[in-house]
C-alpha cells in the first residue's frame, strides 16, 4: 500500500531587494506572478525609491523551465498538488522574511502586493497575519476560494486593481468582481491596459 508522508527540511530560497534600508521610511513587498522571477519583476517598482520605499521581492519557492527542459527558468508559488502544505511553507517563509526588515526597522508604512498568481498567497498571507501590513494590494488578481469574503475583518484595507485589456480576464468577470469586492468594502480600481503593473495607477495608490 502506498502511503504518503511529509518530512520537513531546511530550504534555501532568494529574493531582491531596491533602495536603501536605513534612509528609507516605507518598506513595500511585491509578491511575482506565475512564471516570473523577482530579479526582473523587482525593476517595474524601481520608480518608488525616489519616494522612500525599500522594496523586496521574495521567489516563489517553486522554480521551473518555462519551455522544456531547458531555457529560460521561471517561479510560482504553489501547483493543485499537496497545496496545502505549499500554503504554510509560503506564509512560514513570507512571514520570517517581512519580520527579518521590520525587526530592524521601524516603518511608516507597509505595504503587501500581489500579481496574477502573487495575488493569491498575498491575500492569504495578510488575512492571517494583518498586523505585518497596513493593506494589501491584488493586481491583476482575485481572492482564492478558500478565503470567505464576508468573514474578513472590516479593519483590514484590501485593494483589487485589474487592467480593463487584461486576457485573464473578460469585462463580465471584471464587472463582476468589482461588485462583488464593493459590495465587502474592498476597493476596487481598474486602467486602461493589460497583464501588467500601471505605474501611474500604483503611484496614486500608494502615495
Amino acid at each position: 500500500m502506498t502511503l504518503v508522508q511529509n518530512f520537513k527540511v531546511e530550504k534555501t530560497t532568494r529574493f531582491y531587494t531596491l533602495g536603501d534600508l536605513e534612509s528609507s521610511s516605507k518598506l513595500l513587498f511585491v509578491l511575482h506572478g506565475y512564471g516570473q522571477l523577482p530579479e526582473y519583476f523587482i525593476r517595474k517598482f524601481q520608480f518608488l525609491v525616489d519616494k522612500g520605499y525599500f522594496i523586496v521581492a521574495p521567489e516563489g519557492l517553486h522554480r521551473f523551465y518555462l519551455e522544456g527542459t531547458s531555457g529560460r527558468v521561471g517561479a510560482s508559488w504553489m501547483s493543485r498538488e499537496a497545496r496545502l502544505d505549499d500554503i504554510a511553507d509560503n506564509l512560514n517563509y513570507l512571514k520570517a522574511l517581512t519580520q527579518k526588515f521590520t525587526n530592524q526597522k521601524l516603518f511608516d508604512r507597509t505595504i503587501l502586493l500581489g500579481f496574477s498568481q502573487g495575488g493569491a498567497t498575498a491575500s492569504r498571507y495578510y488575512s492571517k497575519y494583518p498586523d505585518l501590513f497596513e493593506r494589501c494590494i491584488l493586481w491583476a488578481s482575485i481572492f482564492p476560494e478558500d478565503i470567505s469574503l464576508p468573514d474578513i475583518d472590516k479593519s483590514m484595507k484590501y485593494q483589487f486593481v485589474v487592467g480593463m485589456k487584461d486576457p485573464y480576464f473578460t469585462s463580465d468577470s471584471i464587472q463582476k468582481f468589482i461588485s462583488e469586492y464593493q459590495q465587502n468594502g474592498i476597493e476596487t480600481y481598474t486602467f486602461d491596459g493589460v497583464h501588467t503593473i500601471e505605474n501611474e495607477l500604483l503611484n496614486q495608490l500608494i502615495d
